[in-house]
């Protein structure tokens, strides 16, 4: 069986945003079956909703279960593997721009969102276990903050790989960004 990637955009996109669609025709051109579903109700996520999602998506777990998540993506993977009820460890998986914390929020709206995703704690143990190995790419110039704090926690409570890249902002097209080649690099 091949191995599979997983692609979970990140809040308000879509999997035809950013840099998504070049990352899935670079994995199957390497014999990567990915799937890179729309997540439900993407302008207002809501936790329940995007696991309970990706757990359909996903079926079975394995070894040969990959993850890639941008942002809030990041989240619903941990969230995700946090309550499955699964012994073994999944293959790789890369965090683009992952966050436990948020500046610079747009409004009141966006901040009521997020407050969930902030506020709801994730047992990091569980999640650690099923991982063997985490790359997480942030960006210097992040908007919404908390760069070293974020890293710290990938790094201590995930025994995250994490690297710092120049200028990228948020990792969106937005900010340039429409292919990532060391996120490629660290899958295959």
């Amino acid at each position: 069986m091949m191995n599979r990637i997983i692609i979970v955009h990140r809040w308000d996109g879509n999997p035809n945003d950013d840099w998504y669609p070049w990352l899935k025709k670079e994995l199957e051109r390497k014999n990567f079956e990915v799937s890179a579903p729309v997540m439900p109700n993407t302008s207002e996520p809501k936790i329940e909703k995007w696991t309970s999602h990706l757990k359909k998506i996903v079926g079975k777990l394995d070894e040969k279960t990959y993850f890639v998540g941008h942002s809030i993506g990041c989240q619903s993977i941990m969230r995700y593997l946090e309550k499955e009820d699964y012994e073994g460890k999944v293959g790789k998986i890369i965090f683009v721009a992952g966050w436990f914390n948020l500046d610079n929020l747009e409004n009141e709206e966006v901040k009521k969102i997020s407050k969930p995703w902030v506020e709801t704690p994730i047992n990091f143990d569980k999640v650690k276990q099923k991982i063997s190995s985490l790359t997480v790419f942030l960006s210097d110039n992040e908007p919404h903050g908390f760069i070293e704090y974020n890293s710290r926690i990938f790094k201590n409570k995930l025994g995250a790989k994490v690297i710092i890249e120049k200028d990228k902002g948020h990792f969106t097209k937005d900010d340039g960004i429409t292919e990532i080649e060391e996120v490629l690099k660290e899958l295959v």
